[in-house]
């Protein structure tokens, strides 16, 4: 009978083991969920990797041969834009920052946060609170309580990018990176 009882004792503790490995395997997931600033990132990518390809050039890919400088400079100014700059920020620290609204990333911008301007605006302001609290000697909360209008802006305009590059890497289709394109 003890031995039934050590049997039993045996398979009881063996069973829970078993269940609770099965439990915690079901409740793994298979692959981690991106954050959402890489879906955002990973958007951005798409829609700039498109815009230069439509321009009839090459997308950037780490670890492929590095272009010619005249390439180089034909794809920074399709990326970034060329010529004066269209928008332009000055941060109380005394910083200006400038953009171009005609290149593939102000495209990109525009797709996903549904107004480049004032994303341009928001997150140059939101993106500098740490050096405007060191600048002007206050704290991190107290130039936030400053920017609550710019920090409202910013979270909206994200929350918009967040759903548009969900929509647009659901629908995205594969680029060819390969170089004979």
């Amino acid at each position: 009978m003890r031995q039934l009882g050590t049997f039993t004792s045996a398979f009881a503790a063996g069973t829970l083991l078993l269940t609770a490995g099965l439990t915690a395997c079901a409740n793994t997931d298979a692959a981690p969920h991106p954050s959402p600033d890489d879906v955002i990132k990973a958007a951005t990518l798409h829609l700039t990797d498109v815009c230069l390809t439509r321009r009839g050039l090459t997308p950037p890919v780490p670890g492929r041969g590095k272009p010619s400088a005249d390439d180089q400079e034909r794809i920074a100014d399709a990326l970034f834009g060329a010529g004066r700059t269209e928008l332009s920020v000055r941060l109380p620290t005394g910083y200006v920052v400038r953009a171009h609204t005609d290149g593939c990333l102000a495209t990109a911008q525009q797709r996903l946060y549904g107004d480049q301007r004032r994303w341009f605006r928001s997150s140059a302001i939101v993106n500098n609170l740490g050096p405007e609290a060191a600048h002007t000697h206050s704290t991190l909360a107290e130039v936030r309580a400053r920017h609550r209008a710019e920090l409202a802006d910013w979270r909206r305009l994200r929350a918009h990018a967040l759903k548009s590059a969900k929509t647009v890497l659901a629908t995205a289709t594969a680029i060819d990176p390969s170089p004979n394109q």
